[in-house]
């Protein structure tokens, strides 16, 4: 965006932010002069070092920690966003749970779909009714995270889970759209294959894979995806909502490749 206070005075709550895309786009609103809200479920360092880094533009930051999959922790991170600085004007729903790297990877199949299943598809489903319930009385703006390959699919069980997972998010995206026009503007970004944890350890194969994917030949970024969501929160996209924007490079289509996941 060419001008840099597009945001200014917004406050803006971005969950699952102390680091990856989330963090990436905690800055990008920052740098659009709105006070950010970063979020993690538990991981308070991080965190705080990405509220340092959002207070460098000069806007005001604050780090709450909430576990998303719980009904009671997003009544009560919701209601201190609110209170934080007297309401919120933009939620993007960023959180989902790492199951390719992090504590759930040895989990079975059925059990990691589960924990997305509470933590993606119910906890952004939860947020964006609480936090749509504030805005519409005024206005607002969510954003929703999808996938890409959720529309086409993906062989392998991290295609099955997070079609399934990210499928359900862009569906509602839809939905809530409609029940909440025209005072909020509900979207959602779907990227595609950016280096994020997973991606920085990869295997020459999904490296390639990635590439070869995307008409622009290489990975997203962070950056990039921050970038699209600057635009989705700000002014200049007032006239969009209840769209699935992908952010992917220009997916060509899926490369052949193994029914499993024994590369990742």
């Amino acid at each position: 965006m060419e001008d840099k206070h597009l945001l200014k005075g917004k406050v803006a709550v971005v969950t699952g932010s102390s680091s990856g895309i989330g963090a990436a786009i905690a800055l990008e609103l920052a740098a659009s002069q709105a006070h950010v809200i970063v979020h993690a479920r538990s991981s308070q360092a991080e965190g705080e070092r990405v509220v340092a880094a959002v207070r460098e533009h000069g806007v005001e930051s604050t780090l709450m920690l909430a576990d998303i999959s719980d009904p009671i922790a997003c009544q009560r991170f919701i209601d201190e966003a609110w209170q934080w600085r007297e309401g919120v004007d933009i939620w993007i729903n960023n959180a989902g749970a790492d199951v390719l790297t992090g504590e759930y990877v040895s989990l079975s199949f059925e059990d990691k779909l589960e924990v997305l299943w509470q933590v993606d598809v119910l906890g952004t489903i939860r947020l964006s009714r609480l936090a749509g319930e504030r805005m519409i009385q005024q206005a607002g703006v969510i954003i929703n995270v999808g996938w890409d390959q959720a529309a086409t699919g993906m062989e392998g069980d991290s295609g099955e889970m997070f079609s399934t997972s990210k499928g359900a998010i862009m569906a509602f995206t839809r939905s809530l759209a409609r029940s909440l026009a025209p005072n909020v503007r509900v979207n959602c970004v779907a990227p595609g294959w950016i280096k994020t944890a997973w991606g920085e350890q990869s295997s020459d194969y999904w490296n390639r894979r990635a590439e070869q994917e995307s008409l622009l030949g290489r990975w997203g970024t962070p950056q990039d995806v921050a970038q699209v969501v600057g635009f989705l929160v700000s002014p200049a996209a007032r006239f969009i909502t209840g769209e699935i924007l992908p952010v992917n490079g220009g997916f060509v289509g899926s490369a052949t490749g193994p029914s499993t996941d024994e590369q990742a």
